[in-house]
């Protein structure tokens, strides 16, 4: 299959969702300290992938300035964010998990609700840049990556998601939407079948 696929490295970009701290170590990441020490070796290797192939690296994550001024009190998600103080812009836990950590060259977008397009500069970034195909991969596969998907499936992007770099604290839903939602958006892919078709013929 992935022999008759195509992803061009100048014009495509992987999209690293929430890989923070805190949620890779809390209850939205992985169960067990095995799985998720599994989920971030994956999700490495991905990424060192991408940029070897010549991808661009754009990184997502939550932060918030100190008062949350960007939650609105009528956002029942958000606000229980707030008052749990739960990404506040410059502490450890919203930063990057290390075992993922961006390069000088890599983008990092700071976003305040689920989508890693609502609110932010990710698709002004992607335009001015040529990229039209986008690999997601990160957690949860219910909130930022399905949102995240939904949006640049409207906005016409060509998708490719990184099934097993993804996570959600419940694996049915996480099944589900792997195998019922995602591909009516784009193709779902495991990590080492899109560095096969990054080091395919297609390369460059």
């Amino acid at each position: 299959m992935t022999e008759q696929l195509k992803i061009h490295p100048r014009t495509s970009a992987l999209i690293v969702l929430d890989l923070q701290r805190i949620i890779v170590e809390g209850e939205a990441g992985p169960p067990t300290a095995a799985e998720k020490e599994a989920l971030l070796s994956r999700n490495a290797r991905l990424i060192a992938g991408a940029r070897s192939a010549g991808m661009r690296v754009i990184y997502v994550r939550n932060g918030f300035r100190k008062g949350y001024p960007e939650v609105s009190s009528r956002n029942k998600a958000f606000s229980s964010i707030r008052e749990r103080d739960r990404f506040p812009d410059d502490a450890e836990g919203s930063q990057i998990h290390p075992a993922v950590a961006p390069h000088p060259d890599d983008v990092v977008i700071t976003k305040h609700r689920v989508s890693a397009f609502y609110g932010t500069e990710l698709d002004m970034i992607l335009r001015a840049n040529g990229i039209d195909t986008l690999v997601l991969a990160g957690i949860a596969s219910s909130r930022v990556v399905l949102s995240t998907l939904r949006y640049a499936a409207d906005a016409d992007y060509s998708l490719f998601v990184a099934h097993d770099c993804c996570s959600d604290s419940d694996p049915d839903v996480h099944d589900l939407l792997v195998k019922k939602v995602f591909v009516r958006a784009g193709m779902v892919l495991s990590a080492d079948e899109i560095l096969a078709v990054l080091n395919g013929p297609a390369k460059g």
